[in-house]
């Protein structure tokens, strides 16, 4: 496959301030990839850079085969962008919305009509194409602006942020819909955002970015795979569990770490699935007997936890008081 954006050593300063720093990105077309990563870290800037929308400190960009620094035309051409803001008309209808980007995109009228109705049909908003956006949900909305990024059929379509604010049912149906572009169409979709359970149940590949620069890159699993002892064993015993006894199970190969917590046995190990049988199955020759027992997997953010030494909550804050510690005293 051919890279549907490549970055390099791409820089934004503010003044004294590096929102992104140096960054090595490539994504290959037809790809859902998600940039993750805590409020402030990086990642819009990152994508309004690729998007034409700000401006390169320093480094080269390719988007679509196009460099972005010297040929925008030819570059919004070729993407789809939603910004994290709301920003379609309220005075307009759905169909008004759609059909006026076309028009900027220069799509030939006799396709434009047809072009519409089909994203109106995809979306599910055909019903209330002649109404109001202002009498619009959040989440309608929000799929009204997915298909006007579709509306020219770009290469590569930009999604900021894409269910923030939404409610769960609502964010179910933009996976869903995000899910059947990928799956149906030879698109690239480049995905950002904070969630941890967004990013795993979509993306085929995730960069974390902290602090402006890209901390991991790969697959969900493989990142999973990454954090040593990467699944969590909790079993239940008929008793409390002595300190002789979780030594001796902490000595089974792919045990990593063992913690006692009364009854219970905390168990960090590598490939869960196998060493669960085991664990009982010794715990069993010891004499005790396990009442309960479960097994679950380590998230993302165990990994980005593993990564930078904090949650992407802690992220969060720490980026917020810096973004507010960067801006001049009459701006705070």
């Amino acid at each position: 496959m051919s890279a549907a954006i490549e970055a390099q050593k791409v820089t934004r300063r503010f003044g004294d301030f590096v929102a992104v720093d140096a960054v090595d990105l490539t994504v290959e077309e037809g790809e859902l990839f998600g940039l993750l990563g805590p409020n402030g870290a990086g990642k819009t800037t990152l994508i309004r850079m690729l998007t034409g929308l700000s401006r390169i400190t320093s480094g080269e960009a390719f988007v679509a085969g196009v460099d972005v620094r010297r040929d925008p035309v030819a570059l919004r051409r070729a993407i789809g962008v939603v910004p994290q803001a709301l920003t379609s008309d309220l005075d307009l209808t759905g169909w008004e919305n759609l059909d006026i980007y076309a028009r900027f995109f220069e799509v030939p009228r006799q396709r434009r009509r047809a072009r519409i109705e089909e994203l109106l049909r995809r979306v599910e908003l055909w019903e209330r194409r002649g109404d109001l956006v202002s009498t619009y949900s959040g989440g309608m909305r929000r799929r009204l602006e997915i298909a006007r990024g579709l509306i020219h059929r770009p290469r590569l379509l930009f999604l900021d942020e894409p269910t923030i604010g939404l409610d769960p049912q609502s964010r179910r149906t933009i996976w869903d819909l995000l899910r059947e572009l990928h799956g149906g169409d030879s698109l690239t979709i480049s995905l950002t955002t904070h969630y941890m359970d967004e990013a795993e149940a979509l993306c085929d590949r995730v960069a974390i970015i902290d602090h402006g620069r890209v901390v991991a890159v790969g697959s969900p699993a493989q990142l999973k795979a990454s954090v040593p002892g990467s699944d969590t064993l909790d079993v239940t015993l008929d008793g409390p569990a002595s300190e002789e006894l979780a030594a001796a199970m902490g000595a089974l190969p792919g045990v990593r770490r063992i913690d006692r917590e009364d009854a219970r046995l905390v168990v960090r190990a590598d490939d869960g699935a196998r060493i669960l049988p085991r664990l009982v199955e010794a715990i069993t020759r010891e004499g005790r007997t396990v009442t309960a027992a479960a097994m679950s997997r380590v998230s993302l953010e165990d990994v980005f936890i593993q990564i930078t030494g904090r949650s992407i909550r802690d992220g969060r804050a720490a980026a917020s008081e810096a973004r507010r510690s960067s801006l001049p005293r009459r701006f705070t």
